[in-house]
């Protein structure tokens, strides 16, 4: 059985099981992290169409796929149980902000703020964690909050005004994972119940473009109508790899994997879409940057000092990973559990990236870009 603090496959995957979920996380991060050069393409449909399409496709695409595999028995489970289905409409408004926000900023040419929102959400869900759920924070984490809210001091005198996009990207997706985890829905499950609650409201929106003549979706040829109706595909398809990823490989694998999706999009903002960088804003990346380094090494000094204290055998004992918290995500339990990046507060949000709820049952919610 392998141990959680190393960078090996899940307790009991192979070794090629580990290769490919090790692959399945690099493409679910990279799909995620090189998004904003779709959004581009679906102009000119205004950033609220293209919200509408992606409620609409996506709810389409999830169904069909629950019907192939006749996975429908929770829906009335949900239907029976008013709190969860209330928490599932928060956590449907939520996203619909964290969506339409990252949607309007790339669109609108602010793609490295947006993935600065992203780099802070793990910030972000600390914060939250420690000002909601009372969690105790290590020093060093302290330490990497505070740099954290240097970093935004910091960005916001460069901007001229808070960075409030990558804020609101950071707090609506770190609240959205907070619901999420009381939830207790598998991940198409989760897609297909926050995207029916959008549903209604985003077709009838559709239908108002339409009856205006402001609906592209009619107006611009077959190929920009395909491309709105692969908003569902675009949603999906990254989550059905972070699926296949997160039953294979370590939490503390995925917890650095996600970071990559910020990073690409960085690059892409700089590199492709040549936005403005001066000097400034470098130096409030830098400290971004530099307060997920301090996270990262507090969280992987503490697995190996767990992994040491527990010894080979208690590891055996502690180590096997089961769905826990109801999220169904794959969590080391006993002492392991807070030694692993990724759980409690060394790596959170591990799938919280830019746009998703997760794709399988027995994942984690995910960030949708």
């Amino acid at each position: 059985m392998s141990d959680v603090s190393k960078e090996g496959p899940v307790a009991g995957t192979s070794k090629g099981e580990g290769r490919i979920g090790l692959l399945n996380g690099l493409a679910a991060y990279g799909m995620w992290g090189l998004v904003p050069l779709f959004w581009p393409l679906l102009k000119p449909a205004g950033a609220t169409e293209i919200l509408a399409h992606r409620m609409v496709w996506s709810l389409v695409f999830v169904a069909a796929a629950l019907l192939v595999v006749r996975r429908w028995a929770w829906a009335g489970e949900l239907l029976r149980q008013p709190r969860r289905l209330g928490l599932v409409v928060i956590a449907a408004a939520v996203i619909t902000v964290n969506w339409g926000v990252y949607i309007w900023a790339v669109n609108s040419g602010h793609v490295v703020e947006a993935s600065l929102g992203y780099f802070i959400n793990p910030l972000v869900t600390i914060a939250m964690g420690v000002l909601i759920l009372k969690e105790r924070l290590r020093p060093t984490q302290w330490a990497a909050v505070g740099v954290g809210v240097a970093a935004v001091l910091v960005l916001a005198i460069g901007y001229g005004r808070p960075p409030w996009i990558s804020l609101v990207l950071a707090f609506s997706f770190a609240t959205y994972g907070l619901v999420k985890k009381k939830v207790d829905l598998g991940g198409v499950e989760s897609l297909a119940a926050e995207t029916a609650v959008q549903f209604l409201p985003a077709l009838a929106y559709l239908l108002w473009l339409g009856a205006h003549g402001d609906l592209t979706f009619a107006t611009g040829g077959p190929g920009h109508a395909a491309l709105l109706a692969s908003t569902g595909i675009v949603t999906a398809i990254p989550l059905v790899c972070f699926g296949a990823a997160a039953i294979r490989v370590p939490l503390s694998t995925l917890g650095l994997l996600q970071y990559l999706a910020p990073v690409f999009q960085f690059l892409l903002g700089v590199v492709y879409f040549h936005e403005a960088m001066p000097a400034e804003r470098w130096a409030g990346f830098a400290l971004v940057w530099l307060a997920l380094v301090l996270l990262t090494w507090d969280a992987l000094r503490t697995s190996r000092r767990a992994a040491r204290a527990l010894g080979p055998r208690a590891a055996r004992s502690a180590g096997p990973l089961e769905p826990t918290g109801g999220t169904g995500v794959p969590e080391p339990v006993g002492a392991a559990a807070a030694a692993v990046p990724g759980g409690a507060c060394d790596l959170p949000g591990i799938a919280d990236m830019p746009g998703a709820p997760v794709a399988e049952a027995g994942t984690a919610p995910l960030p949708k870009p």
